[in-house]
């Protein structure tokens, strides 16, 4: 379990894990409207030294951005049920880091090895929850949280 007692915290906790991040990681970030799944987002880009201002891909479901390693930011919620509406396979599989939004949305087998990071609020900061689904996710939980 990760505690931040602000936004600016968790932007560095997301810089942190975007410092750890390789071609090919997925992370799935789940949480509330406003839990700060994009805030982590632009602490991840950071990480990953995107200069590009970050915003949710809520209406365009996909943002992509040039840093380090490419950063593909995907928000699901909207296309529920229906993966094949975007071909998910071109991120998932592709050079960068790929990050979605209500990742919980889809079919665990589309993802593979994935860090799943759960947000909650927790008084006026949030708590987050890292679940590693495979041995490359599980090397970055364990490097968040004891590292």
């Amino acid at each position: 379990m990760i505690y931040s007692q602000n936004e600016e915290e968790l932007i560095s906790i997301g810089q942190k894990l975007g410092r750890l991040l390789n071609s090919g990681d997925i992370i799935v970030l789940s949480g509330d409207l406003g839990a700060g799944k994009t805030t982590l987002t632009k602490g991840i880009a950071k990480g990953l030294d995107v200069s590009q201002m970050i915003k949710s891909p809520t209406y365009t479901i996909v943002r992509e951005y040039e840093g380090r390693l490419p950063l593909y930011h995907l928000d699901v919620y909207r296309i529920g049920d229906d993966p094949d509406s975007i071909d998910l396979d071109d991120f998932l599989y592709g050079d960068g880091v790929t990050i979605i939004e209500w990742g919980e949305l889809l079919d665990e087998s589309l993802l593979g090895d994935y860090l799943l990071i759960s947000i909650t609020h927790h008084g006026d900061g949030r708590q987050l929850l890292l679940e590693s689904f495979g041995p490359r996710s599980k090397e970055i939980q364990e490097e968040m949280v004891n590292g």
